[in-house]
């Protein structure tokens, strides 16, 4: 299968680097030259657009930012759709709406072409041990076809049903995640208010029957969320904006985990 990719950023880089060493022939295009730039020791060619890419491939990575950077390269002038022939495949690795990803299905059905919606979660680190995890939505015999090509940087690939659920997953994932931002930063000050500091607070939490990945990220930090202010904040206002829409449009009740993940949206200063 040739692959195209594009979106080589702090988590898109290492999983390309993983197709190209896996053995697959990988296209690359981005629009610096400086992204592409660290796999002049690869297989890998470049393409001068993504039409270009979507003529040389038969699956195309899409690993890029928010929606509308996916509608742009895959359906705007000189972009992927122009390109992929009959029988080729969208993978839509970045984390957006489910009805972007079922509009661009539809789209793309009338020229043959399917779109599956694969979100990752673990970030650059696990892409470069290829432990991903890809949360897949799309028809099975789709699935099963970019199996290989995901397994090269991806365990495990869980196939959740249709286009768009592999997104409403990862929205849900971000959404527990930011709630337990809310719940660790609160609990470590209180500690602190009692006279245990965060420090050693966290070692027992970390150990015990309280842990989660959120209280680590804080943890690292001394308390302090400065720094994921910094770094996450902005795609977690996304990702929770997005999956209480999602919600409220499904006459849904998320109940106390959208209110803590505003809680904690409001403690990164960042409120929804």
């Amino acid at each position: 299968m040739r692959v195209g990719f594009i979106g080589l950023g702090s988590q898109g880089a290492p999983m390309a680097r993983r197709i190209v060493e896996g053995g697959y022939p990988l296209t690359l295009w981005a629009r610096r030259a400086a992204s592409v730039e660290p796999f002049a020791d690869t297989a890998a060619t470049v393409a001068a657009s993504p039409q270009d890419l979507a003529a040389n491939s038969d699956l195309v990575c899409l690993c890029v930012v928010g929606d509308a950077d996916v509608l742009e390269v895959a359906t705007g002038e000189g972009g992927v759709l122009s390109g992929l022939q009959p029988g080729g495949i969208i993978a839509v690795h970045a984390t957006v709406h489910p009805d972007t990803c079922r509009q661009l299905a539809e789209q793309a059905a009338a020229q043959g072409v399917a779109v599956i919606d694969a979100p990752v979660s673990g970030g650059g680190p696990a892409a470069e041990e290829g432990k991903l995890l890809v949360m897949v939505g799309g028809e099975d015999a789709v699935v099963d076809k970019v199996r290989p090509v995901f397994a090269t940087y991806a365990d495990p690939i869980v196939h959740l049903g249709d286009v768009g659920s592999g997104q409403v997953t990862k929205l849900l994932n971000n959404l527990l995640f930011t709630a337990n931002i809310a719940t660790a930063k609160t609990a470590l000050d209180l500690g602190a208010a009692l006279g245990i500091t965060p420090e050693n607070l966290s070692e027992v939490i970390t150990r015990g029957s309280a842990n989660s990945f959120a209280l680590g990220s804080v943890a690292r930090f001394g308390g302090s969320l400065d720094i994921l202010k910094q770094v996450a904040a902005g795609l977690l206002h996304k990702d929770v904006s997005l999956i209480a829409g999602i919600a409220d449009k499904a006459g849904a009740q998320p109940g106390a985990v959208l209110d803590a993940a505003d809680a904690a949206l409001r403690l990164m200063d960042n409120p929804r």
